[in-house]
């Protein structure tokens, strides 16, 4: 294959990639990203999509939580059919640290943080799942956020200007020059093939994997990997953002989004990125942690526990991670010798916007471009790319226009054919190959109460009908899109739960002869 050649190369696929692309690409500037895996494979799919109003860090983190003030509000503004404004409410009960109880409406002042107290009667009424043993509860403005739709928008509209997106792509080493890399080196997963891509800047964005890019320059970024976890339920267990009044700690978030909520979350240190996955003793710890909040959590059924990894930017190795800022750094290292070579990482989903505008100015002034950013200013077009992976959207459609009584391919989500079409056809379109964990990835697909039990074998037989797998292909794709659900559910199985991953074991095991 011939080489490539661009202004600016963006090495990750995540939120800050994506939204560097679209930033770029809304000033002019040519640009080409990069992603190992496919779209959100890192952080920005492993989150809880919470949309931080800032009141989480105003103790011990005041800069990320104005931060995140300002930013959240301006996603509501410019993206909001990526957002579920459901408000948020912090929460004490006996036990808690009656100081920082105290202390917390001041500090939300001082940041410039709305917050309101509330009686014991109204957060009852709010949230009547929340513990009897009550003590004090405030309103904040947390919501949540699809990062799967959010970066998919980004990604649309960055190529409706030109930018390219290349999947499965993996960056392998620099052609240096004097004080510049002149070309990047990067092999394809699926093709084998390796291609240079002539660059005036590249810019690392590639999260917890910033060092080893940087790496590839002799470069050394001092990065803390800290996994953490969380839990899917089965089903919406409160109106809002519930949040434990107390210090960022393990077990204290509870953020609903369409029909399922997310709990967690962990953090625990580890020194390899390879095969992170959520352990039990963490899922027993966020459930026992955020049922002192919200006894039902202890009886709720889960369909799901995954793990991410956050990259923390510290000079030492000692502490305590969550003593470790939040907040994002951009590296230029041109002090490092390398003038057109820049590194971000950190920082939160709710601050992704602010992070590729700041490196974009970065940029920018290297390769005198003087547009200013438009990310400001400039709504979502709403492209529709990400539409999907909403909870429970394609039940409404399929209730609303019943489906054009196209069959119904997942009962969970209630994925008609016809979605199904639409998907596969903007993965086409952006030049990815088709397969179950792409359709998964931009889709509610195999997430509902089966896993993947039912829709796995029907999406499958649908995609050889349609001339999309051929030969083994469909086997091939089932057993890596199983292998993917099973990292979640094996950590999760009990009750009723264990009896639905008993029934997928007998259909695939049994039925296709497949090792799970």
């Amino acid at each position: 294959m011939s080489d490539l050649e661009t202004q600016v190369l963006i090495i990750g696929g995540g939120a800050t990639g994506t939204g560097l692309a679209r930033d770029l690409a809304l000033r002019g500037v040519q640009c080409i990203l990069v992603e190992m895996e496919d779209i959100n494979a890192g952080a920005s799919g492993g989150n809880h999509g919470l949309l931080h109003s800032g009141a989480r860090y105003v103790s011990n983190d005041p800069i990320s939580a104005q931060e995140c003030r300002l930013e959240a509000n301006l996603l509501r503004q410019l993206a909001p059919e990526c957002i579920e404004d459901t408000g948020g409410l912090f929460v004490a009960v006996e036990g808690d640290d009656e100081n920082y109880i105290a202390d917390f409406p001041l500090l939300c002042s001082k940041y410039g943080i709305p917050v309101q107290e509330i009686s014991r009667d109204e957060a009852f009424e709010r949230e009547p799942g929340i513990s009897e043993k009550l003590i004090a509860a405030y309103l904040t403005e947390d919501g949540a956020i699809d990062p799967f739709k959010l970066s998919l928008e980004n990604l649309a509209q960055a190529q409706s200007l030109g930018s390219t997106f290349l999947q499965h792509v993996k960056v392998i080493g620099f052609e240096m020059g004097k004080n510049r890399i002149e070309a990047v080196h990067v092999l394809n997963a699926e093709s084998g093939q390796e291609r240079l891509i002539k660059i005036d800047q590249v810019v690392n964005a590639s999260g917890a994997w910033a060092a080893e890019i940087a790496a590839l320059a002799n470069i050394p970024i001092n990065i803390l990997y800290s996994k953490g976890s969380l839990l899917v339920s089965a089903y919406r267990l409160s109106q809002r953002v519930i949040n434990r009044l107390r210090p960022p700690s393990d077990g204290d978030i509870l953020v609903p989004g369409g029909t399922v909520s997310i709990l967690g979350t962990t953090s625990v240190r580890v020194d390899l990125l390879d095969d992170v996955r959520p352990t039990i003793p963490e899922v027993d710890l966020i459930v026992d942690e955020l049922g002192e909040v919200v006894p039902g959590l202890r009886e709720a059924r889960y369909v799901r526990a995954y793990s991410g990894v956050r990259p923390l930017i510290q000079s030492q190795e000692a502490g305590d991670d969550r003593a470790v800022s939040r907040g994002f750094a951009v590296f230029d290292h041109t002090h490092d010798g390398l003038e057109n070579f820049t590194t971000i990482t950190g920082g939160k989903l709710t601050t992704y916007r602010l992070m590729a505008e700041k490196v974009a100015d970065l940029v920018c002034e290297k390769l005198g471009v003087s547009s200013p950013c438009l990310t400001l200013t400039e709504p979502f077009p709403s492209a529709k790319k990400g539409k999907w992976t909403e909870p429970g959207l394609s039940s409404r459609v399929w209730l609303k226009e019943h489906a054009s009584r196209k069959p119904i391919l997942c009962e969970c989500e209630m994925i008609p054919e016809n979605v199904i079409d639409d998907i596969v056809g903007n993965i086409r379109k952006e030049n990815i190959t088709p397969s179950l964990k792409a359709v998964a990835a931009r889709s509610r697909m195999g997430k509902g109460l089966c896993q993947g039990t039912v829709c796995g074998t029907r999406v499958t037989s649908y995609l050889y009908e349609q001339g999309i797998f051929h030969s083994d292909q469909g086997l091939a794709n089932i057993k890596e899109f199983l292998d993917e659900r099973w990292k979640g559910e094996r950590t999760i199985l009990w009750g009723e739960q264990l009896i639905q991953t008993g029934f997928k074991e007998a259909l695939y095991c049994g039925l296709l002869d497949l090792e799970l």
